[in-house]
């Protein structure tokens, strides 16, 4: 009932965005990518994508998405021994890993690059906040997350990684405006803040520890960690940063430090299926090295 060249066509289509990409990518006719994708539909009586700009999948399937993953990452390790009988199924593994943006800013490209040296496997990224992360591993639509929370996951294995540290930032002209008699609750709720989006939430966790107050001061939304720092430096507001993005612009003198002596540490956490294939060990290898040369132990 499932057949590979059209479980791999709604796989294209919903990677890509259109049929005439998932064509593309698949060397074949957007017509042939049409019929495949209609005909697994009609056997399986349920729509599997939705059309649209860009296609997305439903439920189902996602879930064949991700079911089609597994099945190509252990192909992938019986391809050497299988020869000529697996160049059905040769084209180039991607495997799906969800990020939060601060680790890709800072510690995960060099596990990146060190599982590019030793595996032929592309990397499909998706961003998310680090505490949402696993969601997108519960609904089949990556293998491996890098995310905050530590609670096991079915059918997973967690491994900590350590704690990204935060400091809180501003330009020192800002810093002269708002904080001149230091962080007070006035100062606070008139001084802008920078936030990531509706979900960051650690400049509040920070005013909490500092001041033990709820942070209602100005807010401006800047969904990039290196926008975030770029606005920071040029005094739009004061942020949460990675020290490890910040500790050089500390030292020259661009930003300075709001209340050294309280800064917050993010534990994170590296979830990946429990699939015995070896392009998924080699990732946890170089994400677990990647993590030990930058994030904070005991965090």
């Amino acid at each position: 009932m499932l057949d590979y060249p059209s479980l791999a066509a709604v796989a294209a289509v919903v990677r890509e965005g259109t049929f005439e990409r998932a064509a593309a990518a698949l060397a074949i006719t957007p017509s042939a990518v049409s019929q495949r994708v209609r005909g697994l539909e009609e056997r399986l009586g349920a729509i599997l994508i939705v059309r649209g700009q860009p296609c997305e999948p439903t439920e189902l399937g996602r879930s064949l998405c991700a079911h089609l993953d597994r099945v190509r990452l252990l192909e992938h390790d019986l391809a050497p021994a299988l020869g000529t009988l697996a160049a059905g199924t040769s084209e180039r593994l991607t495997l799906p890993v969800a990020v939060n943006a601060d680790s890709l800013a800072t510690w995960f490209p060099a596990a990146a690059a060190a599982f590019a040296q030793v595996a032929d496997v592309s990397l499909d990224l998706a961003l998310d906040d680090e505490a949402h992360t696993a969601r997108r591993l519960r609904s089949g639509e990556v293998l491996a997350v890098v995310t905050a929370e530590r609670e096991p996951v079915q059918g997973c294995r967690t491994t900590p990684l350590g704690a990204l540290r935060y400091a809180a930032c501003a330009s020192p002209e800002f810093a002269g405006r708002h904080f001149s008699r230091g962080v007070t609750t006035e100062a606070l709720e008139q001084a802008p803040c920078l936030r990531f989006d509706r979900r960051d939430f650690l400049q509040a966790r920070w005013a909490r520890a500092v001041l033990d107050v709820e942070l209602a001061g100005p807010v401006h939304w800047v969904p990039s960690t290196h926008g975030f720092l770029d606005m920071t430096l040029v005094g739009l507001g004061w942020g949460m940063h990675p020290c490890v993005m910040v500790e050089d612009h500390i030292a020259a003198g661009r930003l300075v430090e709001l209340a050294p002596a309280h800064r917050v540490d993010v534990p994170l956490y590296w979830t990946v299926t429990r699939l015995h294939a070896a392009a998924l060990g080699q990732l946890t290898q170089a994400v677990r090295a990647a993590a030990g040369a930058v994030l904070v132990r005991g965090g």
